[in-house]
């Protein structure tokens, strides 16, 4: 799935396990007691001011960077979100030709996110080439307890994503995120998928999780493109 492992600069890191090209770096920080050193990255990340809707930038243009999502066709450019339970999912042109990240809360998922994120990804990569997904980590449905109005805003797009939700004792809905954007990257005609599995709110030790502790820090992953060989 992915592999631990703690840069002396970057501190403790996952690392993404997915068949893409060398030139795709990806790796999302861990729970660490120092901010990492952002110097050891090509270039500083790309910061986005992120409020949960569907705007993508295009980090390779000048532009606004209110979005929840970012796109680069662009050498040593890094795309960064953040998250402490919401999802951050990374995507790559096969052909390592372009790269992009979104930060997928299940507000985001549902109004489309990943569908405008793919989207945009598509306008920056070779024409054709098929694209990859990586879900990063999590709050996992065990623990991520919704109401009506949350299931609702999903099933009135899309039926088949009321096998996303299972009932709880309280009359609410176990939420599984991981699955809903399985769904969503579907639709968009992304059906390489790796990653998942994980639970923010439950593993305490590696992930931050806001519904575990408010004032929590954040996860950040980030992906960009090494220079070609």
């Amino acid at each position: 799935m992915s592999a631990s492992w703690t840069d002396a600069r970057l501190g403790p890191v996952l690392l993404p396990d997915w068949p893409v090209p060398p030139r795709v770096q990806a790796l999302t920080t861990l729970c660490s007691a120092s901010e990492p050193d952002w110097a050891v990255l090509p270039s500083p990340p790309q910061w986005l001011q992120q409020v949960h809707g569907t705007a993508v930038a295009d980090l390779d243009q000048a532009g606004d960077r209110t979005a929840d999502a970012a796109v680069t066709a662009g050498t040593g450019v890094v795309c960064v979100v953040r998250t402490a339970d919401c999802l951050p999912v990374l995507l790559a042109a096969a052909d390592g030709s372009a790269v992009a990240a979104a930060h997928a809360g299940w507000r985001g998922l549902a109004a489309g996110v990943l569908q405008h994120t793919v989207a945009a990804l598509r306008l920056r990569a070779s024409a054709g080439v098929a694209l990859r997904a990586w879900l990063g980590p999590a709050i996992g449905p065990a623990h991520f307890e919704v109401g009506d109005e949350v299931r609702a805003a999903f099933v009135q797009v899309d039926a088949a994503a009321h096998a996303c939700f299972t009932a709880n004792a309280r009359g609410r809905w176990q939420c599984d995120l991981y699955a809903l954007a399985r769904q969503r990257l579907m639709h968009a005609g992304v059906s390489d998928i790796h990653g998942g599995g994980w639970c923010t709110y439950a593993d305490p030790q590696r992930f931050y999780s806001w519904r575990r502790a408010r004032d929590a820090g954040r996860l950040a992953s980030l992906i960009w493109l090494e220079p070609l060989p």
